[in-house]
């Protein structure tokens, strides 16, 4: 076994380890076989979990038949949310085909979408406008982080991906990849059109104003992962400091990838103010972005023969979604900071989806609290959230727990600073969501403003 693996292992095993109680404390349901109190559902998914560090050049094989193994498992012998033996399956594939269809829409055409911006040939004409030193790469992170609030995270990300390769000959640190991540998720946490999770709670009812406290934290992690992350990368291969010569924009391309992001962007908003109820039941963004790929094509054709490699990644990502799905998790602990800062730890494991879908059943929480925990905490893992799965992707070398873990340290730091500096200045405010619904928060749970009076 190589280093890498051993580092691999290292880091997996704790998360392994870890992952069972987390979900526990969030409320597992334990009507199923257990041992030691922990359904065997938790158990199978660590094991999954576990397989993908170890196994980092097999893990779409390792997903896939984690996949089949704990459906079958739970057809067996718990029987599924949806009710027992195959009219369950069915029933729970039912509920989260949209999910896994929208998924793996934005995936395999935001894949195409960064094909197009890199051959537009606008990073070459970048670098006279970027600081030569590690600033260059600082700034480039706050493009990100801007960019993924009123674009989709996994958009940013794999357009931040595509300039960092431009910009340091294709020689980007493993830390970096994860600041381009953190970024993404950052940035998308304060707005409801940024993060698949805030446009949750958007539909649900939560009000734009009450996201917006999540770039308080978003902000403080970025200047804390940016700075470490800039000086990893500036380091590792320095940013090109002139333009390539003799380099003209495709302006044609450019259009595509703004026809590409404005369908994406426009169906959502669009279906959000009129017809909520279709994102419920057909995977309306995910099909906006391949039908603009395919009006554009007259303008500018895409590379095709990208899909396949995308189309690897992405079902490697929805089994994993698949395998979260499937967890008995139940209940949350009642609504408080500690809670909500907790289900960011739990989110750079178990799909940040159901946890907000959860969150919004149970209601009461400080859904900017929320946004920024399980829209960033994501961030601390390759395979956390759909940004880091998108991007490796693009980078293969990042899908090593142990590597990602090492290098991308800062992201973990800038998380637990950035919320508590939330703590501190901006505090928790639960805003129930259903009418006359009470904040099960214990007052000893909540934590005042800097300044406010007791």
């Amino acid at each position: 076994m190589n280093a890498s693996i051993r580092r691999a292992a290292r880091g997996l095993c704790l998360l392994a380890a870890a992952e069972p109680g987390l979900a526990l404390a969030a409320g597992a349901s334990v009507s199923g076989p257990a041992v030691a109190g922990v359904p065997v559902d938790f158990m199978l998914f660590a094991l999954v979990l576990l397989g993908v560090a170890l196994f980092h050049h097999h893990t779409l094989k390792v997903a896939l038949t984690g996949a089949v193994v704990i459906s079958i498992y739970q057809l067996l012998f718990t029987g599924f949310k949806a009710g027992p033996g195959l009219a369950g399956l069915a029933g729970h594939f039912g509920h989260e085909w949209v999910t896994l269809a929208n998924l793996l829409g934005l995936l395999l055409g935001f894949a195409l979408l960064a094909d197009h911006f890199e051959k537009s040939r606008l990073p070459e004409v970048l670098p006279h406008l970027l600081p030569d030193d590690w600033k260059g790469g600082f700034v480039l992170l706050v493009g990100v982080f801007i960019m993924s609030g009123f674009l989709d995270n996994i958009a940013a990300a794999m357009i931040g991906g595509t300039m960092a390769g431009v910009l340091f000959q294709h020689r980007v640190h493993i830390g970096y990849l994860a600041a381009i991540v953190a970024a993404s998720n950052a940035g998308g946490a304060g707005s409801v059109v940024g993060d698949t999770t805030t446009t949750m709670m958007w539909i649900a009812g939560a009000s734009p104003l009450w996201v917006l406290e999540a770039y308080v934290g978003g902000i403080v992690a970025l200047m804390i992962f940016g700075y470490f992350a800039a000086k990893q990368q500036h380091a590792f291969q320095p940013i090109q400091k002139d333009d390539t010569p003799g380099v003209h924009v495709e302006y044609g391309r450019l259009a595509v990838v703004g026809i590409i992001l404005a369908s994406a962007v426009g169906a959502n908003l669009w279906f959000n103010l009129n017809n909520v109820a279709m994102l419920d039941h057909f995977p309306v963004i995910g099909t906006a972005v391949m039908l603009a790929l395919l009006a554009s094509a007259p303008i500018r054709a895409p590379q095709w023969s990208l899909l396949p490699g995308a189309f690897k990644g992405s079902i490697f990502l929805l089994s994993l979604v698949w395998c979260a799905s499937l967890m008995p998790v139940d209940k949350l602990p009642s609504p408080s900071w500690p809670t909500a800062m907790g289900l960011g730890f739990v989110s750079a494991v178990f799909d940040n989806i159901p946890l907000t879908a959860l969150a919004i059943r149970q209601d009461g929480y400080d859904w900017g609290f929320l946004a920024f925990a399980v829209g960033f905490g994501g961030s601390m893992i390759w395979f956390g959230s759909s940004a880091g799965v998108a991007l490796s992707n693009m980078y293969p070398e990042a899908r090593s727990v142990g590597a990602w873990i090492k290098g991308g340290w800062h992201v973990v730091v800038g998380y637990v600073v950035g919320y508590l500096v939330m703590v501190a200045l901006v505090g928790w405010h639960p805003h129930p969501i259903k009418p006359g619904a009470a904040s099960a928060t214990p007052a000893a749970m909540v934590a005042p403003a800097a300044g406010a009076k007791p």
